[in-house]
């Protein structure tokens, strides 16, 4: 019996040893361990507080992107808001008319405040300097001669006849007087009709100082009319007149001698290709005082064609030649008329060819700036005369490059005088010129033109004229 209760307490101190190992075993199991996992939580700890830190940071981002958008919000409201004020008062107020497109108002308030509200304005022209050194081979041209200043064919020195028979030295001239500036309105209306005015002027006017000091020239008209829908009333070129045939020249006008080239008051109407007008009659005489009394204004037709290929147009002349000079007892009337035709030629992309073809009788103030009378008057007789005329000239033009262009140019014109007109007027007048122009950048050309002229008078007597030209000259 007692081995029996020793054996179970044997038995029982070995299971109370091993409950006081374990958990000393533990806690140092634990004390181990405990670093470790010190350790682990703070690494875990620092990788969360980096996320805090980013979220917090995308958050802030967020909200700041935020903000911004409700301010760009806010702004839009406010502008539809102003622009839907702006409609509503735009309903009660007088609609505008509509602009023509292309020629939108400069600015919100008209730039001519006394013209209809949708008046478009314009303002163009450009400035022009010539330098000129001439020759004549039968005498010396005026020193105030206009034609110093660009060619006129009527002036050219002949012996007997405005020439001593002498050549003169090389006489150089340089100017500015040709330069010019324009002003302009177009309206167009609700129901569609359309009207505008146009104003230009140059500086071609008499000399008000001289070339000592001041070289001031006055202001001269060149263009005034106003126009409506197909009517217009004013000055400009005569309808009798084919601009676009010009050719391109250094001089002023260029083929002078069988151009036609006029600019008068009149009435016109234009419908598509057709035109006609009524202008300011003028009649001029050969060798005596005129004293124009023209009852009835010159008539024009004209009628032009245009496309891809050029111009080409026809036109008519039908006027009364009339003078009444009580001091000379000069009174008497004629007919004179005439025709013409002309055009452009585009002969390909680089080349062009320029003509006009004028004959008639009492039309000669229409031919190169008046190279001659339009007519003679028969003291004997007690009638006039009209001279007779045909005149032409032909232009060829050629693109080298965009910038780098040439045109050679001959022109010539020829009257039939009656033999009272005398052996020193007029017969015929020829002119060739050659230039060369070039535009370094747009609305700028630099040009050089050499000329050679011959004047003829009735007696075969002729003089002759021989030009270097140079000119710059600004558009705008």
């Amino acid at each position: 019996m007692n081995r029996h209760v020793l054996k179970r307490t044997g038995n029982a101190f070995p299971a109370t040893g091993t409950m006081v190992r374990r958990p000393l075993a533990a806690a140092l199991f634990v004390a181990l361990l405990a670093p470790g996992m010190a350790w682990a939580d703070t690494a875990k700890e620092k990788a969360l507080e980096a996320r805090v830190a980013e979220l917090e940071r995308q958050v802030q981002l967020l909200l700041s992107t935020q903000q911004q958008q409700q301010g760009a919000i806010a702004q839009t409201q406010g502008d539809v808001q102003q622009v839907r004020a702006e409609q509503a008062a735009a309903t009660t107020a007088p609609a505008r008319p509509a602009v023509p497109a292309g020629k939108q108002p400069i600015q919100v308030t008209s730039i001519t405040p006394g013209a209809t509200p949708g008046t478009t304005f314009k303002f163009g022209g450009f400035i022009k300097a010539d330098f000129l050194a001439t020759r004549t081979g039968d005498g010396q041209l005026a020193d105030d001669a206009t034609g110093r200043a660009l060619y006129l064919p009527g002036q050219t020195p002949v012996h007997g006849a405005g020439g001593s028979g002498k050549a003169s030295d090389v006489d150089y001239n340089a100017h500015a007087k040709f330069s010019r500036f324009n002003l302009g309105v177009d309206h167009v209306a609700e129901n569609g009709d359309k009207a505008g005015a146009m104003v230009e002027m140059d500086f071609f006017g008499n000399a008000l100082g001289n070339q000592t000091a001041t070289n001031t020239y006055g202001v001269t008209l060149r263009h005034a009319y106003m126009y409506w829908n197909n009517w217009l009333a004013g000055q400009t070129w005569s309808n009798f007149m084919d601009v676009a045939s010009l050719p391109e020249a250094v001089d002023f006008v260029g083929p002078t001698d069988g151009v036609i080239f006029v600019r008068q008051a009149q009435v016109r109407y234009t419908q598509g290709g057709f035109s006609a007008s009524l202008e300011n009659p003028e009649t001029t005489l050969i060798g005596a005082t005129s004293s124009d009394r023209g009852s009835l204004p010159d008539l024009t037709v004209r009628y032009g064609w245009k496309g891809d290929w050029g111009t080409f147009g026809v036109g008519g002349l039908l006027r009364q030649l009339k003078v009444d000079n009580q001091a000379t007892g000069a009174h008497g009337t004629a007919t004179g008329g005439g025709v013409t035709l002309g055009g452009k030629w585009a002969m390909g992309g680089s080349d062009s060819l320029h003509y006009q073809l004028t004959g008639g009788q009492g039309i000669s103030r229409y031919i190169g700036l008046g190279i001659t009378g339009d007519s003679t008057w028969d003291a004997v007789r007690d009638e006039l005369d009209p001279t007779g005329v045909i005149a032409g000239y032909v232009g060829w033009r050629h693109a080298f490059t965009p910038k780098l262009r040439t045109n050679l140019i001959y022109a010539r014109s020829d009257y039939d005088n009656d033999a009272i007109a005398g052996p020193l007027v007029t017969k015929s007048v020829q002119s060739i010129r050659g230039n060369v122009f070039y535009t370094p950048m747009p609305k700028v050309d630099v040009g050089a033109e050499l000329m050679y002229g011959v004047r003829e008078i009735e007696d075969g007597r002729k003089g002759d004229i021989s030009r270097v030209q140079f000119t710059t000259k600004y558009s705008f």
